[in-house]
């Protein structure tokens, strides 16, 4: 089972490899630098052999609310644990009790297979793009 650590700077080209091979392109460098160091914001990756096989990022008030707002496991290391163990991680930093979030339609059973209450989301566009 690889490391989960606190991100750092030496973890985002991993970061951005794994959000591009899901075809996510707002995750650049940059973009990626500056909503990890946003206020509210915990990020754990998880490391085997200097290898970034995994990232989550969890917007936070500190109290009360929650939104797992990135998960995502190298395709070739998924199955191992790593996904849920990257959120427990987040449960761990943010001494909270629950999270909410959004899911791809191929997540679903993921999630799932978790202790969860399943409510109705939205995202929402600007000027509806």
């Amino acid at each position: 089972m690889p490391q989960i650590v606190p991100f750092e700077p030496l973890h985002l080209d991993g970061v951005v490899q794994l959000c591009a091979a899901e075809g996510w392109s707002s995750w650049t460098h940059e973009n990626a630098a500056r909503a990890f160091a946003a206020p509210g914001v915990i990020v754990v990756v998880a490391v085997e052999d200097g290898d970034v096989l995994g990232v989550a990022e969890l917007l936070t008030d500190g109290h009360v609310m929650a939104y797992l707002a990135l998960l995502v496991v190298a395709k070739r290391a998924r199955g191992r644990g790593i996904g849920r163990a990257l959120i427990d991680e987040l449960f761990d930093r943010s001494a909270l009790q629950r999270m909410d979030l959004l899911s791809e339609q191929g997540s679903i059973p993921f999630y799932e297979s978790m202790p969860h209450k399943t409510k109705p989301g939205y995202r929402l566009y600007r000027n509806g793009s």
